[in-house]
């Protein structure tokens, strides 16, 4: 068996760029649909929602037929699939009254969410709690009393926050019981185990949730060292989409970006390095050995030609 279910964290464990497919809406989350992706050379699989159908129903056959089709050509029970869930991070208010979507997400067995616009740390650091258990304490604010002393009116909340040495400081987990059921089945483990395992990596080293970040608007790009800072994550990219769209850019520009959208870019791939966290972009079979040799590490990539460049060039075995 594959030492890990989440094939994508398998290789960013190793250096190792990671490259995924799936469009950014339109996806088909069929059963049929599902059989047939299991045998995707990619990676990992993006399922958009952000600006696709939030489709619970057709995300849990999609998963279903994934683990149906299995195993994948790299031996594991199906690919992974990180989602891209329909909340904007633009602050913690945002994110909390949106905590539901996570829920119902992870409940069908993915394997990891990005959030979209993400603008701040409050609101990124609300979006890991939310995809965590409670009973997850790494990089927990230790200063939160327990589920105990809490009932016994002890002060302190269960909120996170930031440390006097600058450190985010996460607050207890929020997701509940009651998905674990269907999710540990796609998995192919013990529900008590899946509990275990369904946390963040790297924060959690034995974690299988990989979450991410879009930095996609200037207050994004602004925050980017303190948003790459949050425990939890473990990758982001500069979205060049609706950065470019808030910049008065009507077309999708990048390969060259325009001089500002570089520098934004080049501001977020410093980011995520000093943070150990994995940069995605995009890459061609122009440039897939270029973006590796800088330190992309997650590839926005629709061509499995410059994957087989890129894992050549990295020499994966």
């Amino acid at each position: 068996m594959p030492p890990r279910i989440n094939r994508a964290i398998e290789m960013l464990s190793q250096d190792q760029a990671i490259y995924y497919v799936g469009p950014h809406s339109g996806h088909v989350l069929t059963y049929a649909q599902g059989n047939k992706d299991a045998g995707t050379w990619a990676d990992y699989i993006n399922v958009g929602m952000e600006h696709g159908c939030f489709d619970m129903t057709g995300l849990a056959e999609y998963m279903l037929g994934l683990v149906e089709g299995g195993p994948t050509k790299s031996g594991h029970r199906s690919p992974a699939v990180i989602v891209e869930a329909p909340v904007n991070g633009i602050d913690e208010a945002h994110v909390r009254y949106a905590a539901w979507q996570f829920r119902q997400i992870l409940g069908r067995g993915v394997h990891g969410i990005l959030l979209c616009q993400a603008e701040t740390v409050d609101a990124v650091r609300t979006f890991v709690e939310a995809c965590r258990y409670p009973h997850h304490l790494q990089g927990v604010d230790p200063a939160i009393p327990a589920a105990l002393d809490r009932m016994r009116g002890a002060p302190g909340g269960t909120r996170g926050g930031i440390a006097k040495d600058g450190r985010v400081l996460l607050g207890i987990g929020m997701r509940g019981r009651g998905s674990e059921s269907t999710a540990s089945s796609i998995w192919g483990i013990s529900q008590q185990d899946y509990m275990q395992r369904c946390d963040p990596w790297p924060l959690n080293p034995e974690g299988e949730l990989l979450l991410g970040v879009k930095l996609e608007s200037p207050e994004g790009i602004a925050n980017c060292d303190a948003i790459c800072a949050v425990p939890g994550l473990g990758f982001a990219e500069m979205g060049p989409g609706d950065l470019g769209l808030s910049l008065g850019y009507t077309t999708l520009r990048r390969d060259p970006y325009p001089p500002e959208m570089q520098e934004a870019r080049d501001k977020v791939l410093a980011a995520c390095r000093r943070n150990g966290i994995a940069f995605l972009e995009g890459g061609t079979v122009a440039n897939i050995i270029e973006r590796l040799d800088q330190g992309v590490r997650v590839i926005a990539d629709h061509d499995e030609e410059s994957a087989r460049i890129g894992r050549a060039h990295q020499k994966r075995t």
